[in-house]
């Protein structure tokens, strides 16, 4: 009786025993899964929120500011476009016209001043230089007569009447030949030497075609406009200002404009003079508003580029970071708020003007004028946060 009892002991101590081994197995197993789970899988991660490593933050290159307050510029938010001056773009005809017989012209084809732009075929060019080449010859005839009637006529052998016809007739031809010669230039015809049929078109000066309207073997007339070339040397801003503002213009008043592509890039700041205000008010109660760029030759500024503008009118007080404190997604305005070490919340700003390097920006109301933002490296953390939402 005793040995059976003893054996029941023995199974209820083995069995008590492997319980214990199995809780703190599943123990240890839910420790170990805990303990690798990262910080913020721990709750659901906040797509605003990017967190760095020391490692990271310090390869980015990240600095951190305040906001600050600075002077900038106010006046008239205004729109426009890049224009050249009447001398820098020109028309190019066919003076006497014909029919075109070469060109190898495109848009945008950067010219010389007297590069040849096509050769234009016209039959009345031989009877041009037929009837300029007869009249100098009977030119050269009237000279010499007249030396001839002066001389007979001081020596009393002729009447002075000869002498009169004679010089009539020579002036009469020297017009005619000077004439004819001047028809001969305009056309780009020789003057003298062999006949041709064929003369060249050439650029009266130097700029990039903005227009070809012809084709080879195209017939055109004096009235029509081949080409057109502008020289972008000088642009200068155009700008619409509505009457009721005009009283705030002056000359000399800044403009800062922008092209649509620059809020997307980044682009540097451009900046003009008001030069002149038109003294007249447009069908559209509008006045023109006419402005000197202070930086020519910039090959990204091209005619009829449409611009937004502000002339400045007066200067106050504004809140403002850094440029390289905002990042432009999906349309908007962002910066990013330091929360702690290595931890960035990202914040719609809405922005304003800009002005040697800083933007002014709006606060939203749950953010307090101390609150610290990254100065510089906003653009890789917001890489940094696009890069790891794609990874989920």
């Amino acid at each position: 009786m005793r040995t059976p009892f003893i054996f029941l002991l023995l199974l209820l101590g083995l069995g008590l025993a492997g319980c214990d081994s199995k809780t703190d197995a599943a123990a240890s197993t839910d420790l170990e899964a805990t303990a690798g789970e990262a910080p913020g899988e721990a709750a659901e991660a906040d797509p605003e929120v990017v967190i760095l490593s020391p490692a990271e933050q310090q390869a980015g290159g990240l600095q951190t500011g305040r906001i600050s307050s600075r002077p900038m510029g106010t006046g008239l938010a205004v729109t426009g476009t890049l224009d050249v001056p009447p001398e820098s773009s020109v028309a190019i005809t066919a003076p006497l016209g014909g029919f075109v017989e070469n060109t190898e012209l495109l848009q945008g084809t950067r010219v010389r001043k007297g590069q040849v732009l096509a050769t234009i075929r016209n039959p009345d060019f031989v009877q041009l230089q037929q009837d300029y080449l007869e009249t100098r010859a009977r030119l050269e005839y009237a000279r010499t007569e007249l030396a001839r009637q002066k001389e007979l006529y001081e020596q009393e052998v002729a009447p002075q009447k000869n002498y009169q016809r004679a010089q009539a007739d020579y002036h009469a031809l020297r017009v005619q030949t000077n004439a004819q010669a001047a028809r001969l230039r305009l056309a780009g015809l020789p003057v003298g030497g062999r006949i041709v049929s064929t003369a060249p078109l050439r650029a009266p000066r130097a700029g990039f075609v903005k227009t070809v309207n012809v084709t080879v073997g195209q017939a055109v007339t004096p009235t029509e406009t081949l080409f057109e070339i502008v020289d972008p040397e000088h642009l200068h801003v155009e700008l619409t200002v509505f009457e009721k503002d005009v009283s705030k213009l002056q000359k000399g008043q800044l403009i800062r404009f922008s092209l649509p592509a620059d809020s997307a890039s980044g682009g540097q700041e451009r900046t003009a003079r008001v030069y002149l205000i038109a003294q007249a008010i447009g069908a559209d109660r509008t006045v023109r508003v006419h402005g000197h760029l202070d930086k020519e030759n910039d090959p990204t500024l091209l005619p009829g580029l449409y611009v937004r503008a502000i002339i400045e009118t007066g200067r106050a007080d504004v809140m403002a970071l850094p440029n390289a404190a905002l990042v432009r997604f999906e349309g908007q305005s962002y910066g990013f708020v330091a929360e702690a070490a290595g931890r960035y919340r990202m914040v719609a700003l809405p922005t304003g003007r800009s002005e040697d390097g800083f933007t002014e920006v709006t606060l939203p109301a749950d953010l307090p004028a101390t609150t610290t933002f990254v100065t510089e490296g906003a653009y890789s953390l917001l890489a940094k946060m696009k890069n790891a939402e794609e990874e989920e």
